[in-house]
């Protein structure tokens, strides 16, 4: 600070004592000493300066930006800092919904109270990135997996270390909803599905290309999954083999990304790269919808590398709604009988994951600029943000009643928000 008022007074001071006297410029020279500056002329001239830019490094600490002021914004109850590195998926145990797990960069996960984020096991010993993490159906253990393709899974409890296996590099992996199975799919295009702790093995083949996703149906019977090269399998889980292959013209044009299921398991919804969502009836394996958004290349362009990818899709429980979220920024809500676009909400960048609320209308949504949003889906409007985050959320998972989200974000940080609402 005080390089500039010496920088501002000096100007002043060249520009004061400066007069013609024929064709000679005759200089004053005012000592800066004998000047002191009017208080209201040293506000005008720091309105000018930079302070972001301008410091010196001895004494700018007490000054902040208004975008560090709103950086500085947390709404967040709580924050859980053991990741050394960005926290990449975020899970809540299904029968309490009081523990949380999270999955890092620094090859490890952690299972931690949601209440006061005390750490309850640390799950160590993979070799990278642990990029999978959920718990079983009924909250006795948590599966972990890393990027190379090792899974390990621990009894809670215990804190022992139940199981673990080798695959090829991890695309996916997901409990089986009602028992003790677990299934995962690899980008050698296998998906493999075992009993725990046993280890029981089963694997469904497909070796043309990537399963990028996957979600075992509601009646547990069955299992949809996506392929990179934009093909839909539904695996029959008993028999092994697949009972519906869309493909073809009813294919994506490009990886899949993402689906979903609705309550019944009757409907998948599947998103790519292509900027296609298709809706898919599982029990005959027939496209029955496709959504874009419309105008350019949204639509579907040949090119996936062109297109506006599709990075989140879900059913909504209440309304006959679905929510499809776009890379540019984009979350669309379609009427699931007419398929027509009911409303679209804009992000500042892109969304990364979006959750529809248990049992209301509400669709939250998490995006690169490291806010969490809300929104209501049958006005288009948006109900709550929520910042704190320093860096963009990869994750979140919102709990049964709505009133809490657990976010992971590339800052190395998760953090648990308060989802305050008029109505509850």
């Amino acid at each position: 600070f005080a390089s500039f008022q010496s920088a501002n007074s000096m100007d002043n001071t060249q520009q004061n004592s400066i007069d013609l006297h024929g064709d000679e410029e005759i200089i004053e020279v005012i000592e800066l000493n004998e000047m002191e500056p009017d208080p209201d002329d040293l506000a005008d001239d720091l309105e000018d300066v930079d302070f972001e830019d301008g410091g010196h490094g001895h004494d700018d600490e007490g000054w902040e930006t208004e975008d560090e002021m709103e950086e500085d914004q947390d709404d967040s109850e709580l924050t859980f800092s053991k990741h050394t590195g960005s926290v990449f998926c975020v899970s809540l145990d299904p029968v309490t919904n009081s523990m949380v797990v999270t999955g890092g960069e620094d090859d490890k996960a952690y299972v931690w109270r949601l209440s006061d984020g005390e750490v309850l096991l640390e799950c160590t010993g993979h070799k990278d990135s642990v990029t999978c993490a959920a718990f079983s159906h009924d909250s006795s253990m948590v599966a972990c997996g890393d990027m190379s393709g090792l899974i390990k899974v621990w009894k809670v409890e215990t804190k022992e270390e139940m199981w673990s296996f080798e695959v090829g590099d991890l695309e996916w992996m997901e409990w089986h909803p009602c028992a003790a199975v677990l299934l995962a799919g690899t980008d050698d295009g296998n998906v493999w599905m075992w009993k725990i702790p046993s280890g029981d093995c089963k694997t469904f083949q497909c070796s043309a290309s990537q399963a990028t996703s996957g979600k075992v149906l509601p009646d547990g019977k069955r299992a949809v999954v996506g392929y990179d090269d934009g093909t839909v399998r539904i695996w029959d889980l008993k028999q092994g083999n697949a009972a519906h292959v869309v493909k073809g013209q009813d294919a994506h044009r490009g990886a899949l990304t993402c689906l979903a299921c609705n309550k019944d398991g009757s409907l998948v919804l599947t998103g790519s790269v292509d900027g296609l969502a298709k809706l898919i009836n599982t029990a005959t394996g027939k496209v029955v919808g496709a959504f874009s958004v419309d105008g350019g290349k949204a639509k579907g362009s040949n090119d996936p590398e062109e297109s506006n990818s599709v990075e989140s899709v879900g059913f909504c429980n209440i309304l006959p709604l679905v929510a499809v979220a776009y890379l540019d920024g984009t979350l669309a809500i379609y009427d699931l009988a007419t398929q027509v676009l009911r409303n679209t909400c804009a992000h500042e960048a892109g969304i990364v994951n979006l959750q529809w609320e248990e049992s209301s209308s509400v669709v939250a949504t998490c995006c690169l600029d490291g806010v969490l949003r809300l929104w209501d889906a049958r006005s288009g409007g948006i109900v709550s943000e929520y910042c704190g985050h320093a860096a963009e959320i990869l994750n979140f998972t919102v709990n049964r009643e709505a009133s809490l989200a657990v976010t992971a974000s590339g800052d190395n940080k998760a953090k648990v928000f308060c989802l305050q609402r008029p109505d509850r």
